[in-house]
């Protein structure tokens, strides 16, 4: 990115915390929880609450969908993860409380998410975002992310168990593809070569594995398979898995999280948000796995963000990288 423009696009940013209420940001960085009444083994409860962005209080079109405003030249846009976690939200107060609001708005979220899959260039079907994003390199629209394909798997498969529509799990089905395909040719996985499979949520190369992104979009794998018994879908969880087990003390800096591995001199440092959802994340994967090394990892990293010179390090850490790369 141009200097002119990573000012541009920081001073974005600046804005909106500046001015939360009805930012983009203010939607992303709720704080994480691990959702009690999800317990793994079934299609209940999604695994997280998104308590907050059930109740999101920014814009709607008509048909009540979640707009996020990126404000500048961006502004008001559909964004297909945020729809689905709002749906899963609102899904839980469902799931939780039986409430009828809370069920018409996750079927709208899914609805909307059944009606806008749509093949990519090589043909696998993706939710696309229709708008330019800055990362390492500009995104151009369309642009399509493992990350989306996992959340709105995962919000589908509990509308049809829901329902018992099977056009919820048909396009269940029509994302999952892009998990059986590389990136080159349409899809989401990446496997490196020391055999590891990464989901990848932003589809650059070479691939920078997002540690969110990544585990997000394994438990829409889990969830496809609890949803249908496939068991090839369970084998490629369990590569996630082994992925995740074998890669964590690569995002493991001794006294913060990585947010990526960027391939940068300076590590791409997680915010303090995305530190607080990696512990989250990893509390659930021991749930789905039994695992006790994600226990450890998510300890060791909270030890990390209860010290005072460990968050001050990790800031100044984070600062410096985005004022020398993204």
């Amino acid at each position: 990115m141009s200097l002119a423009g990573r000012f541009h696009y920081y001073s974005r940013i600046l804005a909106a915390y500046a001015i939360p209420v009805h930012s983009h940001l203010a939607f992303w960085h709720e704080t994480p929880e691990v959702n009690p009444q999800a317990n793994g083994h079934d299609l209940g409860g999604y695994y997280m609450s998104f308590t907050e962005k059930a109740d999101y209080g920014g814009h709607f079109d008509d048909a009540g969908i979640p707009l996020l405003n990126y404000r500048g030249q961006i502004g008001r846009q559909y964004n297909p993860i945020a729809i689905a976690q709002w749906g899963l939200g609102n899904y839980n107060s469902f799931y939780r409380s039986g409430n009828a609001a809370a069920r018409e708005k996750f079927l709208v979220a899914s609805d909307w998410l059944h009606e806008h899959l749509e093949p990519n260039a090589h043909g696998v079907w993706v939710w696309n975002h229709h708008f330019d994003w800055e990362y390492r390199s500009r995104l151009k629209s369309p642009w399509y992310s493992g990350l989306a394909q996992g959340q709105g798997i995962s919000l589908l498969v509990r509308a049809h168990r829901a329902t018992g529509n099977l056009e919820y799990l048909q396009a269940a089905e029509l994302a999952f593809a892009s998990f059986y395909r590389s990136i080159d040719k349409g899809g989401i996985t990446f496997r490196d070569v020391e055999g590891n499979t990464w989901f990848e949520e932003y589809i650059v190369s070479p691939p920078t594995h997002i540690l969110n992104g990544f585990i997000w979009a394994a438990w829409g794998v889990y969830d496809y398979f609890l949803a249908t018994g496939d068991i090839k879908a369970k084998e490629l969880f369990d590569q996630s898995v082994q992925t995740l087990r074998f890669n964590l003390p690569r995002y493991d800096l001794g006294f913060w999280s990585l947010y990526e591995q960027s391939g940068t001199l300076l590590p791409m440092i997680a915010s303090p948000f995305y530190h607080c959802l990696h512990i989250v994340q990893l509390r659930v994967m021991h749930r789905l796995t039994g695992d006790s090394l994600f226990t450890k990892f998510a300890e060791k990293w909270e030890a990390y963000g209860r010290s005072h010179s460990k968050r001050t390090r990790a800031l100044c850490c984070k600062a410096a990288f985005k004022l020398c790369y993204y």
